[in-house]
């Protein structure tokens, strides 16, 4: 069995408060959380940092040196991907493998949009990535959610093509999961057997929610895929 970490939405800056919450103090209490798991892999969803700040990536960067987990960053609608690639270059991947797993990357971010699509190119990526996988089994993940949240959140803020998406996950047949963030609320919906789940914010939610937290994932070598979200 594999355990991974799914973390989003840190919205780190230079300065410890954002949107009245001390922010650095929150991730740095979920990271401590994190320290004390024995985990094979950490997921971070998008919008590490608020104002993309290259000394936010420092931040962050510096608070997971001490995890001995394979690490995949997404860029989200916050992020400066520049600054992203500086401190987290080799963790921009397309596909990392965790046993009979594999995690595949989704970018949805566009320049100077809240709302997230997939390009034309990006979906032929995902689908070609999906399809040559050597895995028995996937799991994708994406910066915005790629269905309705059916809650208070603004949908029109979400993945604009959804229904594109959808016909590349139906195309591949060994998806047992797709996970997201950006709406700061934990959720869970089901399409064709394949596991919906959106990551709580490690910064505040955006709903009713008043903690902080984190989804982990238990990865069986049987294909049957687990999850419990963690609130601090």
């Amino acid at each position: 069995m594999k355990t991974l970490i799914q973390i989003s939405d840190c919205h780190i800056d230079d300065t410890p408060i954002v949107m009245g919450i001390n922010t650095q103090q929150n991730l740095s209490l979920i990271i401590d959380d994190i320290l004390g798991r024995e985990i094979d892999g950490l997921l971070i969803t998008g919008d590490l940092a608020h104002n993309g700040t290259l000394g936010s990536y420092r931040f962050i960067s510096k608070q997971l040196i001490k995890l001995d987990a394979d690490i995949v960053v997404l860029p989200g609608n916050h992020d400066d991907t520049d600054n992203l690639i500086t401190e987290f270059e080799n963790n921009l991947v397309r596909e990392l493998r965790f046993g009979d797993w594999g995690v595949v990357s989704a970018y949805s971010k566009q320049n100077n949009q809240i709302s997230g699509l997939l390009s034309d190119e990006e979906l032929q990526i995902i689908d070609d990535t999906l399809r040559l996988s050597k895995a028995k089994y996937n799991i994708v993940i994406i910066h915005h959610p790629p269905v309705p949240m059916c809650s208070e959140w603004d949908d029109s803020l979400s993945l604009q093509n959804m229904d594109d998406f959808m016909e590349v996950v139906d195309r591949n047949k060994n998806i047992k999961a797709i996970l997201w963030g950006h709406a700061h609320q934990s959720s869970e919906f089901e399409h064709n057997n394949i596991k919906l789940i959106s990551c709580p914010s490690t910064a505040l939610q955006f709903n009713d929610d008043k903690g902080v937290g984190f989804n982990q994932y238990s990865l069986h070598n049987n294909g049957k895929f687990e999850y419990r979200t963690r609130w601090l």
